[in-house]
């Protein structure tokens, strides 16, 4: 005679519910990693942030993030975390240091302290660029820099120090330069995303800024949105253009697929 096991409904239930438990843990599970990082520039402190997904495996093209006046904020960690998820290694920069982050007007006189010493301003960048560079998921022959108001000014000062970028991306960043022979010195390409309407920076800037990088020969694209003013992508900026600083949905949006198509042309050779 033949017995047939009997498995109660709940018992089968049990073993299905592990079956599909076992299933999701096994499964790559793409995650947005945010790693703070303490490292040393000069005799300084500064506390920078690593993001990565971390279903992504061996080595990346890399993106340093310069920050706005403010230092470090959730801005540039949201777009950290959206350049992750294009697929790129990012690192977001402390130019200022570890629990430095003003707010204005005192941001402004933080900020002076850097245009006003682009020395200092380049090493508290390169320094950061390192840390960049030696991770170990950064290919380091594509690294390349963003940067926002104050920052999108440092990116292009990183480049006009002899940095090995494929290129870098200024949004609403000054374009002035105290010494316009240092472009001679740019490694790789530039793209400037400029606020059409933008009050703080002087068309003499412009002039000067595209006559430095033709008399240099780089490979640069200058973007001008209209009706933009300052700090286009800052949605905190709120929409007042009279204030000379507000953010513009539009612009925003044109000038995040505008580097996305110049990181998709810089890094195409190997990757």
């Amino acid at each position: 005679m033949f017995h047939h096991a009997y498995y109660p409904p709940m018992k089968t239930n049990q073993i299905f519910i592990a079956i599909l438990s076992l299933l999701l843990v096994t499964g790559v599970q793409a995650e947005i990693k945010e790693t703070v990082v303490e490292y040393q520039s000069g005799d300084v402190v500064c506390e920078g942030l690593h993001v990565v997904d971390s279903a992504k495996t061996g080595k990346l093209p890399a993106v340093l993030i310069i920050h706005q006046w403010t230092g470090l904020s959730d801005n540039e960690k949201m777009r950290a975390r959206m350049l992750a998820e294009l697929g790129y290694n990012v690192f977001v920069a402390d130019v200022y240091g570890k629990g430095i982050r003003p707010q204005p007007p005192a941001a402004g006189q933080e900020a002076g302290k850097y245009k006003s010493n682009r020395k200092l301003y380049r090493e508290r960048m390169l320094s950061a660029l390192e840390v960049l560079d030696k991770d170990p998921q950064t290919n380091p022959s594509q690294v390349a820099a963003i940067g926002y108001c104050f920052g999108g000014t440092g990116v292009i000062e990183l480049a006009r120090s002899g940095a090995l970028l494929k290129g870098v991306v200024s949004f609403h960043g000054g374009l002035d330069s105290p010494t316009p022979t240092d472009g001679k010195s740019i490694k790789g390409k530039v793209l400037a995303l400029h606020g059409a309407d933008d009050p703080f920076v002087p068309a003499k800037d412009i002039a000067a800024f595209e006559q430095e990088m033709k008399d240099a020969k780089v490979d640069y694209k200058l973007v001008s949105y209209p009706g933009a003013v300052h700090a286009f992508t800052q949605k905190a900026a709120g929409n007042d253009n009279s204030k000379g600083a507000a953010y513009n949905e539009a612009a925003d949006k044109a000038s995040w697929e505008e580097m996305k198509a110049f990181f998709a042309r810089i890094f195409k050779a190997e990757g």
